[in-house]
């Protein structure tokens, strides 16, 4: 059990604002549901009273936190390897594998991330979302960053929500990019399937992709992708958006396309991927109790690897084309 106090301006462009969900957006470290709780609770006040969670707040409204954390919930902790690049007495930084789920949700209670961590680190059970800051897709591979004390995961939430966290990926899309650019359109649940992300002209929240062409093939483009802000689903939702959809992408990228005269490998390939052609790559911030600045990165997966050499060597073989 700890004692925590937090204080929060409400900025002008959240005014108007569900109080829980300007909560959410201000105290990243901790999740909805404890911020509703607390809410209700009257611990966590506007202007020095309590207010529903569905009231409005207006500009320059002082949200002020006085609680106590506990145990989120009871994860179970289950023993699995991690692939761990960094660790000190504030944080962990680790290279996610394809298929893992990062937090415990609906099918997957005891399988995630998250239950493995707890094994290597029992009390992270005692911090909100046991340290986690960020998530990665269950099906995208790479580096991510976890919190182990709540100093460390307060300093981390509030350096990506002041964008001073740089994420970059790798991603292999379908179709020929010309050029790199920006994607800057709002991204929401979408309104009819609400298991899938979209762009949104109105009621989402903003996203910001940067991307830059770093190989092109006959028919595909390997990207270098940078993420200004960090929604659900944010670069396959705005890769698709833009007509270039992330390869293996079962949500959003569509049947493989396949360049004329491909050869049997490079088919096997672009058929027999199982998931999203994305990886991220290279994390860099400021360590959350040094300040010193740190970097690190996740090579490509063999699977990542093997596809890139595949549409090079399709590239090759047709140049004459």
């Amino acid at each position: 059990m700890e004692h925590i106090t937090r204080t929060a301006i409400v900025p002008a462009s959240a005014a108007g604002s569900r109080l829980d969900q300007a909560a959410a957006a201000l105290l990243p470290e901790f999740s909805r549901t404890r911020l509703q709780q607390w809410i209700r609770e009257g611990r966590l006040r506007v202007n020095g009273e309590a207010r529903a969670a569905r009231s409005a707040v207006l500009a320059g409204d002082t949200l002020v936190l006085d609680a106590e954390t506990a145990s989120e919930t009871t994860w179970s902790a289950t023993p699995m390897v991690l692939s761990i690049l960094f660790e000190d007495e504030s944080m962990l930084v680790l290279d996610k594998p394809v298929g893992l789920v990062v937090h415990p949700a609906a099918g997957h209670a005891d399988d995630t991330l998250l239950n493995g961590l707890l094994v290597h680190c029992p009390a992270l059970a005692e911090l909100p979302r046991a340290g986690v800051v960020h998530r990665l897709d269950r099906d995208t591979s790479g580096v991510l960053v976890v919190a182990k004390t709540l100093a460390a995961q307060t300093a981390l939430s509030a350096a990506i929500q002041a964008r001073e966290v740089t994420r970059e990926y790798r991603a292999v899309v379908n179709g020929v990019v010309v050029s790199g650019g920006t994607v800057d359109r709002p991204i929401g649940r979408h309104p009819r399937d609400r298991q899938r992300m979209a762009v949104l002209n109105s009621g989402g929240r903003r996203a910001v992709t940067h991307y830059r062409v770093l190989a092109r093939y006959r028919a595909h483009t390997l990207l270098g992708v940078l993420l200004e802000t960090g929604r659900t689903h944010q670069i396959r939702v705005h890769m698709a958006s833009i007509g270039f959809p992330i390869v293996g992408d079962p949500v959003y990228g569509g049947r493989p396309r396949l360049p004329r005269g491909a050869s049997h490998s490079l088919i096997e390939c672009l058929q027999g991927l199982r998931r999203q052609a994305l990886h991220a790559l290279r994390l860099s911030f400021a360590h959350p109790a040094s300040g010193e600045p740190m970097c690190f990165e996740a090579p490509l997966p063999a699977d990542l690897r093997t596809l890139i050499d595949a549409l090079a060597d399709d590239r090759r073989e047709h140049a004459d084309d």
